[in-house]
């Protein structure tokens, strides 16, 4: 009887001990976890002109270092998942995470961008590690048919987070008051230099926050048992060649595809307030300001918000429309195939940047918040459709398409640039994004005869 070929699934190791619905369970909290350090990205662009004087694409390189870390970190990571087990891999990214985030108090008493940059890669290589081993690991406890749901699933949780990354940019980092560099510049040099501390302070409280959650988080991983994946075809299939597990088309497409999701997905989110600022600074949205008031009343916060302040209930709001988009997503995904619910989508987010580059004003800001909503499933769906089918070289395969996410890093450096031009040419970026994400989609997706070879699996697993 021959042993499955490699494009069987990975699998629970035999003997493994552990609970499925809890491992299920904990490994679900980190897409919650991860999310809130991605939606602050934005505030920090934001937030980091005035307190560190920089202009847009110079704080641009935030997400420049943050995604760098994706990129450095994910074959270590999927090295370590490899070598060591899932476990270890999810425990290395939290104490990396975490020391990350605890690096910000230092890097604010001191402001200096640099120190911020180290941090943010230090919480990136963290979460590098987090994302190679969680969204492969939820896509094999259970039915590989079912694959795709569960990562969206569980990706769910991740679409809740990231609304409080914008909330809290608005209630606890951005200032009440609104400065400008030219308001600062008319000011006596110690009054503006006193105003840049207090600014860049303000990020100290939410990342002591985030780094005691994930210590916590961290103790909970170390002391409870979970199930390995793995199998002896994994062991016997030796180490694997880069180069030999991009031989796979459906692969390849999918890293460049999801090179242009987070590339899109980081200038968007990243350039959201300016953005807003940009094309509708006084008019507001009824739908997004009725949600603003409606937290501020929850909250008891002061009504009275700065345009930038108002801005970032926006881009909250408009995170709101990604995890609608992601339930629902995942709720079609149950009747239709992914790679259509994923045409679907991501063809719409290629409407809704038209739209706002040929009408510009409010409706430019009510497309780009819809460009959430068809963003939603595209990075799960992506991930699972590029690792699908090809089972002991999943890990690194695992490991590449999250190190695709160093799109994230380049490409709002490109839409800062062409800020200079003005914001229509900045969203020529997530435009063109979309559009390969369309053709991976409705093409890209298909596996061939050709990945059903398998030329780094030993003769004694040949079929």
């Amino acid at each position: 009887m021959a042993l499955p070929t490699p494009t069987t699934p990975p699998k629970i190791k035999s003997g493994s001990s552990g609970n499925y619905g809890l491992a299920f369970a904990l490994v679900t909290s980190l897409f919650f976890l991860w999310g809130l350090a991605n939606s602050l990205n934005g505030s920090l662009i934001k937030q980091f002109q005035i307190a560190l004087d920089l202009n847009r694409f110079q704080a641009g390189i935030v997400d420049f270092a943050f995604y760098l870390g994706y990129f450095f970190m994910a074959l270590p990571a999927g090295y370590v998942m490899r070598r060591f087990g899932y476990k270890r891999g999810i425990l290395l990214g939290l104490l990396l995470y975490g020391a990350g985030a605890f690096l910000f108090y230092p890097a604010a008493e001191v402001r200096v961008y640099s120190y911020f940059l180290v941090a943010l890669f230090t919480m990136a290589c963290g979460i590098a590690c987090l994302e190679t081993a969680a969204n492969l690991y939820v896509t094999v406890l259970g039915d590989p048919a079912k694959s795709e749901w569960r990562l969206n699933f569980s990706q769910s949780f991740n679409g809740i987070s990231i609304i409080l990354g914008p909330i809290i940019g608005a209630l606890f980092i951005f200032s009440q008051t609104e400065y400008t560099p030219e308001m600062l510049t008319a000011m006596a040099p110690a009054q503006a230099e006193a105003i840049r501390v207090q600014e860049a302070l303000s990020v100290q409280g939410p990342y002591l926050a985030i780094g005691s959650i994930i210590a916590l988080v961290t103790i909970l991983f170390a002391v409870t048992k979970m199930p390995e994946v793995g199998s002896e075809e994994e062991q016997a299939a030796g180490d694997m060649s880069i180069l030999g597990v991009l031989r796979h088309r459906h692969l390849l497409l999918g890293v460049i595809a999801q090179f242009a999701n987070v590339g899109a997905q980081a200038t968007l989110w990243g350039y959201f307030v300016d953005l807003k600022l940009d094309f509708s600074r006084e008019g507001h949205w009824a739908l997004a300001e009725g949600y603003m008031n409606l937290i501020n009343a929850l909250t008891g916060s002061p009504t009275d918000l700065s345009p930038t302040q108002i801005a970032g209930f926006h881009a909250s709001f408009a995170l709101v429309l990604f995890m609608f988009g992601r339930f629902v997503g995942t709720s079609l995904m149950t009747r239709i195939r992914p790679n259509i619910v994923l045409a679907i989508y991501s063809a719409g987010a290629v409407l809704m940047v038209i739209l706002a580059i040929v009408a510009g004003g409010l409706t430019a800001v009510i497309a780009l918040s819809f460009t959430y909503f068809f963003q939603s499933i595209m990075f799960p769906t992506i991930f699972a459709l590029a690792t699908k089918g090809l089972g002991v070289e999943s890990k690194i395969a695992s490991s590449l398409v999250i190190m695709s996410i160093v799109g994230g890093a380049l490409m709002p450096m490109v839409a800062g640039a062409l800020f200079a031009s003005g914001p229509v040419f900045a969203l020529l970026v997530p435009l063109v994004c979309f559009a390969f994400i369309v053709y991976f989609a409705a093409k890209g997706y298909q596996i061939t005869s050709d990945d059903l070879h398998t030329p780094n699996t030993p003769p004694e697993l040949a079929p």
